[in-house]
C-alpha cells in the first residue's frame, strides 16, 4: 500500500482546519498561531512534492521572520476585539456565500484535472542529483518572467503607498527635520556663561 496518499491527506486536512480556524477564533493570538500551523502544513505538502527549497524558504521567511513580526505587533497592540466580533453571525451567510462563489471559480478556472491526489500527491520521480532550485529558477525567469515582473511592480507600488500612508504629517504629532539637525552650528546650541568665584568661607566660621 503506498503511504503518500495518506500522508497528503491528513496534511491537506490539518491545513483546511487550520485556514479555517484562523478566520473563526476569537483571539488574534490563537489566529496567528493556526495560521503558523497552516505554513508548516503547507511546507510539508511542497517536500511531498519534492519542492524542498519552497518549504524550506516557507518556514524560514514566514514562520521564522513574519509570523513573529506579526505576534508581536498583535501582542503590543492588545486589540479589543468584542467589538470587532459583534457582527460576526450577522454576516456569516454572506461570508459563505461569497466563499463558495470564489470556490466555484477556482474549480472552474484551474480545472479538476488539477485536482486530487494523482496530480498532487504523486509527482513525478526525479534523479538524485535532481536540484528543484534550479529548475524554480530557469522556470521562474524564463516561462513566467513577465507575471514575476508584474507581481514585483505590484509590491513595490504596495511599499510605497505604505510608506506614503504612515509618513503623513499630523498636527499634534512631533518630529525632527534631519536637513536641519545636520545644518545646525555650535553658536546656536550651546552658550558660554561666565560667572564670579564664590568667596571661599574659613573653615572655623561653618
Amino acid at each position: 500500500m503506498n503511504i503518500e496518499p495518506i500522508i497528503f491527506y491528513f496534511f491537506s486536512t490539518i491545513l483546511v482546519l487550520a485556514a479555517a480556524m484562523v478566520v473563526l477564533v476569537r483571539n488574534p493570538v490563537h489566529s496567528v498561531l493556526f495560521l503558523v500551523l497552516a505554513f508548516f502544513t503547507s511546507s510539508a505538502i511542497w517536500i511531498l512534492l519534492e519542492a524542498e527549497f519552497l518549504a524550506i524558504v516557507l518556514v524560514l521567511v514566514y514562520v521564522g521572520a513574519v509570523m513573529v513580526l506579526f505576534l508581536f505587533v498583535v501582542m503590543m497592540l492588545d486589540i479589543n476585539v468584542i467589538p470587532l466580533r459583534q457582527g460576526f453571525m450577522r454576516y456569516l451567510p454572506a461570508g459563505a456565500l461569497v466563499a463558495t462563489v470564489i470556490l466555484i471559480e477556482m474549480v472552474l478556472v484551474v480545472g479538476p484535472k488539477h485536482f486530487g491526489v494523482d496530480s498532487v500527491a504523486l509527482p513525478v520521480r526525479h534523479a538524485a542529483d535532481y536540484s528543484n532550485t534550479k529548475e524554480l529558477g530557469s522556470i521562474l525567469y524564463t516561462i513566467y518572467v513577465y507575471p514575476f515582473e508584474i507581481a514585483a511592480v505590484i509590491l513595490l507600488v504596495a511599499i510605497v503607498a505604505a510608506i506614503a500612508l504612515t509618513m503623513r504629517k499630523r498636527p499634534q504629532t512631533k518630529y525632527q527635520n534631519p536637513a536641519q539637525q545636520v545644518l545646525v552650528k555650535r553658536s546656536e546650541r550651546v552658550r558660554m556663561v561666565k560667572m564670579k568665584s564664590e568667596k571661599k568661607i574659613p573653615r572655623g566660621d561653618v
